[in-house]
């Protein structure tokens, strides 16, 4: 029967068990995949490369898991819906242990029709993938992943976990028995070594030789598999990466020494190649190590929360599972309860200690109608509290997820520098090749003796240690390491970034904006003066009810003040309408069928509807009118916060620009500008003409950032470079934000701009560190001054180098 070979892995097999496609022959589905993969992605020179070699045939793509990952359960589970509409699914992606991985898996995902983002973090190998349900499945999106060599489950604490132990694991055993290994060749070294001076027989020298190929063997094929795997799967997919040149020169130096050990002349070299798996794989081993970390401390954090609440149905109390409880739900919390989810209390009051989520120690009391947030202590009574967010959306849980997505971004620089480390691997190949060829015809120039026999030997070690010293693995670390280091520093502070790459944005920005009313001032303004000009019961109850139908800081202080001094009823208005930056309007109708219009606001309110009234004062005011009649005026004031002149004082020693836009008059934005030495505000800003700021001052080509806490800032955070929302921020200041002060503190917020700053230099320092140590140390291998065995030790130094310089960034 007649052979044929497969058109994807090169082996021969009979005839009549080939799968037939035109011109085409494969050995299995398998086969046949991948070579249409690598076909429609533009990889297909991956053949030409392969040339007549062959290699094992992937395996069946036809997993009979697949199928779960397209289910209810599943989709419930773990998929959600993004922003725009489309699914969104984090998942953990096995087998990634370097950038070059990473970049991989990215582009094969991105050239996916369907797929809309798919965004890898190098440290816990997490993948946040966005793709249109119309268009692909996600069993279809795990296959493609597995088809090229890897391969993916749901993102989930207990098997990242299990899985991140495991690899520790794994890692730890393979570089035992290559430290073991090592230390016996070593031993074995010594006395070949010393024959050098003593004199040694060539029986006695091939029996050394033997030992160190023996202790060799087991550190190239069982230690060294990771980088074998790595390159083997680089290369499939048309692209060289480190794993390659570990490779590489390991495999040639022991290929190399196989023939002295056969008879060649000239000296072995089963240390060099012992030592380079040992060196690199313990640098990949605290890789694995910090990977491991990462996940223990969000694991940390999460575990804080309790596994079950108390739900109370039909007045019988039974234990839920947190992510089994519903929104409507009632809860009890007993004295050092934490609690699961938010909520509004409506039975009892308590102190709850919420430092977990603010940094702020002192106990904050509330009773029936109050907020209660999850992660949270209850510390003094028992409560029973109405569920207002299911676990996913609860304030602990949503900020665990913004931990995470944060250290699943990258910085610009970081993409710079992965272009970098693309070409690096093909560059440094290029230079190992040209100088083992310069090296073995023109050695004599070098200063190297034609007449000794074994200038072939020179050549070829010193290309090798051009291979091995070379270090594209620094370059890769230089930015997650620092990012991941600054995220965790940051979020110590009260400070949550949505992404790694604000670090970036707010250490080089050249402008802040602020608003004032709960940003720069406290928000909570009291009445310092009452004008009551007709102290009407019935003319007060409508005051205090246009007052409680808004959320405004004033409405609220001069409500505070009326529930104080007066005994009010709220009344149902109508037409409640809410007028950006000046006030509200409102119509109530008594039983005898009066109709009253109803305004409270500021001085532009008033003027708006032609009411002669005139309120000269430097505090914020609000004044109340009934069919265009004045009852009442209130001045209120507000305190700066604590630590705002100094950070104020902070940003302008920094050269960076400060501006405040406030809805309020001219008297008071002037008043807190000039107490906070701000010599750029503009007053009686709408929502909307905030916005229009921003995008005017971009087009400047400025980087700015805007601080806020208000619905009314909300289009404006939208526009800006960077949104910094407070905690106590509406929630739709929250959702536009890109970083979030829990504590809602402005030292805080300075300390923000102070970590940022030395994370990014810490960056930049990485990144130089690894292009010097590459420009120094390459030239001194091609001439001939690094042994492969020092090579090998140099490129394990200089990422363990990185890792200790971004460790620094913890120092004060």
């Amino acid at each position: 029967m007649s052979k044929t070979k497969c058109n994807h892995c090169h082996l021969t097999f009979n005839d009549d068990v080939m799968i037939k496609e035109g011109e085409l022959s494969f050995c299995c589905n398998g086969c046949q995949g991948v070579y249409h993969l690598l076909k429609d992605d533009g990889l297909d020179s991956f053949y030409d490369k392969l040339g007549n070699k062959t290699i094992t045939p992937p395996l069946n793509l036809e997993n009979d898991d697949l199928e779960k990952f397209d289910s209810i359960s599943f989709t419930k589970s773990y998929v959600s819906t993004s922003d725009d509409g489309f699914n969104q699914v984090d998942l953990i992606i096995e087998g990634i242990h370097c950038a070059a991985c990473v970049w991989l898996n990215e582009k094969i995902l991105y050239e996916t029709t369907g797929i809309i983002e798919a965004n890898i973090n190098f440290t816990t190998n997490k993948a946040r993938i966005t793709w249109d349900e119309d268009e692909i499945k996600l069993s279809e999106i795990i296959l493609r992943i597995r088809s090229i060599g890897y391969n993916a489950y749901a993102y989930d604490s207990s098997l990242a976990d299990e899985k991140a132990t495991k690899a520790k694991r794994d890692y730890f055993i393979r570089m035992m028995v290559a430290v073991v290994g090592s230390m016996n060749i070593m031993m074995l070294g010594v006395a070949k070594y010393s024959g050098f001076f003593t004199g040694m027989s060539d029986d006695v020298k091939w029996m050394l030789h033997l030992g160190e190929f023996l202790l060799s063997t087991p550190v190239l094929l069982y230690s060294g598999w990771v980088f074998f795997k790595g390159a083997y799967f680089g290369l499939k997919n048309g692209m060289l990466n480190m794993d390659f040149l570990v490779a590489s020169g390991a495999t040639l130096t022991y290929i190399y020494s196989l023939f002295i050990l056969f008879g060649a002349k000239g000296e072995s070299y089963f240390d060099s190649v012992a030592m380079i798996i040992t060196f690199v794989l313990v640098g990949k081993y605290l890789e694995v190590i910090g990977k491991k970390s990462a996940v223990d401390t969000l694991d940390k954090i999460k575990s804080t929360l309790p596994l079950e609440a108390t739900v109370i149905v039909n007045n019988e109390k039974k234990s839920v599972s947190l992510n089994n409880i519903n929104i409507g739900d009632v809860i009890e919390i007993k004295t050092g309860d934490k609690v699961p989810v938010d909520g509004i209390i409506t039975s009892g009051e308590a102190s709850f200690d919420e430092s977990s989520l603010t940094g702020e120690s002192i106990p904050v009391f509330k009773t029936i109608g109050d907020t209660v947030y999850s992660g949270t202590i209850n510390t003094n009574a028992l409560i029973h509290f109405e569920v207002t967010k299911d676990f996913k959306n609860s304030t602990f849980s949503s900020i665990v997820t913004l931990l995470e997505d944060s250290l699943n971004s990258k910085p610009k620089i970081q993409t710079k520098a992965n272009e970098v480390s693309r070409g690096f691997t093909a560059a440094i190949l290029t230079l190992s090749f040209l100088t083992f060829l310069v090296w073995y015809f023109f050695g004599v120039d070098l200063g190297f003796d034609y007449a000794d026999t074994n200038h072939f030997e020179k050549s070829f070690i010193v290309g090798i240690s051009v291979i091995v010293i070379a270090c594209p693995c620094a370059l890769a670390l230089a930015t997650p390491m620092a990012s991941l280091i600054g995220i965790s520093q940051l979020a110590k502070k009260g400070l949550l970034f949505k992404e790694a790459k604000f670090i970036e944005s707010l250490a080089n920005v050249n402008s802040v904006v602020f608003d004032k009313t709960g940003t720069l001032t406290k928000g909570q303004l009291s009445v310092v003066k009452a004008n009551i000009y007709d102290d009407n019961n019935e003319k007060l109850s409508l005051l205090y009810s246009l007052l409680d139908s808004s959320n405004h800081p004033v409405s609220k202080s001069v409500k505070k003040y009326l529930k104080a001094n007066f005994s009010l009823e709220s009344k149902k208005l109508n037409l409640v309408k809410t007028l950006n930056a000046k006030g509200v309007s409102a119509q109530y109708k008594n039983e005898e069928g009066e109709n009253f219009s109803l305004l409270g606001g500021n001085q532009d309110l008033i003027n708006d509807f032609n009411i002669t009234y005139s309120l000269d004062s430097n505090n914020t005011v609000y004044i109340f009118a009934i069919n265009d009649e004045v009852i009442a005026s209130f001045e209120l004031e507000d305190e700066i916060k604590e630590n705002a002149k100094e950070l104020i004082d902070y940003l302008k020693a920094n050269d960076i620009e400060v501006i405040m836009l406030t809805g309020d008059n001219e008297n008071v934005a002037k008043k807190v500008s000039s107490t906070l030495g701000i010599s750029k505000f503009y007053a009686k800003q709408t929502p909307q003409s905030k916005a229009s700021f921003i995008k005017e001052f971009k087009k400047e080509e400025k980087i700015v950032v805007m601080v806020g806490d208000g619905v009314n800032d909300s289009v404006a955070l939208s526009n800006a470079d960077v949104a910094v929302a407070m905690g106590n921020s509406a929630d739709i200041s929250l959702q536009v934000s890109d970083i979030v002060l829990l504590n809602s503190s402005l030292y805080s917020l300075q300390e923000s701009f102070v970590i940022s700053n030395r994370t990014y230099k810490f960056i930049k320092q990485n990144l130089g560190i690894s292009l010097v140590y590459n420009i120094v140390t390459i030239p001194f291998a091609m001439f001939g001054y690094v042994i492969p065995l020092v090579a090998a030790l140099s490129m394990s130094l200089s990422s363990l180098l990185v890792v200790l310089n971004s460790l620094r960034i913890k120092m004060k």
